[in-house]
């Protein structure tokens, strides 16, 4: 099992989410974030004073699913995420040491697969 983490960009969402469905993936977190990365910093002037921009909105997804949909998925985000510009984001895949599905009590590979 493996966690998937990855930053994109916000209006990248929907196709990446459209994507995920299509790939079959169900069952994500989506999070608003910040953050830096490669992108060049901006300086804006606001009310006449100078300020940095440093961070960027990002979306967040977090998804945790088993050995079979570890690329399926990271191909769906990448796929569906690129716009080809500095500031795409990132995937991260992480072991994921155990799953527990709370309603149900099923443990690991169980808890994260779809059920019909």
């Amino acid at each position: 099992m493996k966690l998937i983490v990855a930053v994109i960009r916000p209006e990248k969402l929907n196709d990446v989410l459209e994507a995920l469905f299509k790939a079959e993936v169900r069952g994500l977190t989506v999070s608003r974030v910040q953050g830096h990365g490669g992108e060049t910093e901006r300086v804006e002037t606001y009310r006449g004073t100078t300020v940095k921009m440093e961070l960027h909105e990002k979306v967040r997804l977090e998804i945790a699913v088993s050995e079979a949909f570890v690329e399926p998925t990271v191909e769906a985000i990448l796929r569906a995420g690129r716009t080809g510009e500095v500031g795409d984001g990132k995937v991260f895949v992480l072991p994921l040491e155990r799953v527990y599905r709370i309603r149900t009590g099923e443990t690991d590979a169980a808890a994260v697969t779809p059920i019909a």
